[in-house]
C-alpha cells in the first residue's frame, strides 16, 4: 500500500504541475495577442483572444477545478483507505518496509547510522 501511496502522491504532483503550466501558458497568450496585434495580424489576435484565452481544459472546468475534484474524490478516498489499511495491518506505521531495510543495513554504533533521530551512538 505504501508504494501505491507514493505513486499517487507523484501523480498528484504531476496534476498540480499540469495545473500550473496550463495556467502560465494561458497568461502567456496575452503577450501573443499583443504581438499579433502589433504586427498587424488582428484577426489572428482576436481568434486567440476569443477562442483560446480562458478556454476550459475539460467540459466546464479550468485546471483548478480538475485539481479540486481529484483532491476531493479519488485522492481523499485513497488517503483515507491508506490510513485504514495501515491502522489495521501495521498499527498506523508508515514506511514499514523501509524501516526494516534500514535496520538491516545500518551499522550499529556508528555516527550517522542511528535508528532514530533522538538516538546517539
Amino acid at each position: 500500500m505504501n508504494e501505491a501511496v507514493e505513486m499517487i502522491e507523484r501523480a498528484r504532483g504531476h496534476l498540480y504541475t499540469f495545473h500550473q503550466l496550463t495556467g502560465h501558458a494561458d497568461e502567456l497568450l496575452d503577450d501573443v495577442v499583443d504581438g499579433l496585434t502589433r504586427s498587424g495580424h488582428t484577426d489572428l489576435a482576436q481568434r486567440v483572444s476569443d477562442e483560446l484565452i480562458g478556454l476550459n481544459v475539460l467540459a466546464g472546468r479550468w485546471t483548478f477545478q480538475v485539481v479540486e475534484e481529484y483532491d476531493d474524490g479519488y485522492y481523499r478516498t485513497f488517503r483515507d483507505l491508506d490510513r485504514a489499511v495501515r491502522g489495521e495491518v501495521v498499527a498506523g506505521r508508515r514506511h514499514v518496509m523501509e524501516a526494516e531495510v534500514k535496520e538491516r543495513r545500518r551499522t550499529r554504533g556508528r555516527p550517522g547510522h542511528t535508528a532514530r533521530p533522538d538516538e546517539h551512538p
